[in-house]
């Protein structure tokens, strides 16, 4: 078992397409497929299957993934460690929503770049809790933050950061007199994809009132959300970092939001078994200590 066999399985495990591996690693596909059916044989099952023209990871595949990965970073720190070099190397794959990229996570990158230069940070978008815990089973993500209700977990290590206050609010010129839930009913909602957690909130509040709202637009970006918001196209429900300083200046104003819900957290999560090396460790104490300072 060669360390360039785990390096071309690790990418092909992302990508699940071994012409985009071919291209990524300088390969031909031919020696992608070669390197893989390797694999396979010396453990002794399949890693991928193919459904109609789709490839996934079979079971095993995605238990292989994961010591494929620690094997690969062992390798690397060896190296180093021989080289005499001290500045850990390697990369941290970081899945997060739009809306803690843009107000929450900067100033933990800035820190962490600074004590590690030489690592690089990839980040992939977790529009929904239930994608971010799925991509972090799959190993796909190192680690990932999840706007959610508490919730146990039996696969993932996940620590509460912060809670999260939710703000219903629609642009100032909004003449409607929306004094309760039930006045929404006719308004049109803006709402996130289907999973994200603050739109079940909304969904559900509104239900349990019997208010179907016929009107919905759904977007996969916070920020478009805001700008329709700005238009006057609807009504929102966001988190308060998110709309906090355009209420202040007066570009937003919040609607009546009275309904009882279970609290919700922006949360740290990782893999129970995922090898936390320097790097990781890092990332997880200044994520802790950023937002215990807040």
């Amino acid at each position: 078992m060669e360390i360039k066999q785990l390096i071309t399985f690790k990418n092909a495990a992302e990508n699940l397409n071994f012409t985009q591996t071919a291209k990524i690693l300088n390969f031909a596909q031919s020696s992608v497929t070669a390197q893989i059916k390797s694999l396979e044989a010396e453990i002794g099952k399949p890693l991928f299957e193919r459904l109609g023209k789709r490839l996934i990871l079979t079971e095993a595949g995605q238990q292989f993934k994961l010591y494929a990965e620690k094997m690969i970073i062992l390798s690397e720190e060896a190296v180093m460690v021989a080289n005499g070099e001290d500045e850990p190397v390697g990369t941290l794959t970081i899945g997060a929503q739009e809306s803690q990229c843009t107000y929450r996570l900067p100033p933990i990158l800035k820190e962490f770049k600074a004590k590690f230069p030489n690592v690089k940070l990839v980040f992939r978008p977790a529009n929904s809790d239930e994608m971010a815990r799925r991509q972090l089973m799959e190993g796909i993500l190192d680690v990932a933050f999840i706007m959610d209700t508490s919730r146990p977990e039996e696969s993932l290590r996940v620590e509460k950061l912060i809670e999260e206050e939710l703000k219903l609010v629609t642009s100032p010129n909004n003449a409607k007199n929306v004094l309760s839930l039930s006045d929404l009913k006719h308004e049109t909602l803006l709402l996130t994809e289907a999973g994200c957690s603050y739109r079940r909130i909304l969904e559900d509040s509104l239900n349990s009132k019997g208010v179907y709202p016929l009107d919905k637009i759904e977007f996969g970006s916070i920020e478009a959300i805001k700008q329709c918001v700005l238009a006057g196209l609807g009504v929102a429900l966001l988190p308060k970092m998110v709309v906090e300083k355009d209420i202040k200046e007066g570009r937003m104003k919040v609607l009546p939001w009275n309904t009882s819900t279970t609290p919700l957290f922006t949360q740290i999560a990782w893999h129970k078994d995922k090898r936390i090396t320097p790097p990781l460790e890092e990332f997880i104490n200044l994520t802790r200590k950023t937002f215990l300072s807040k």
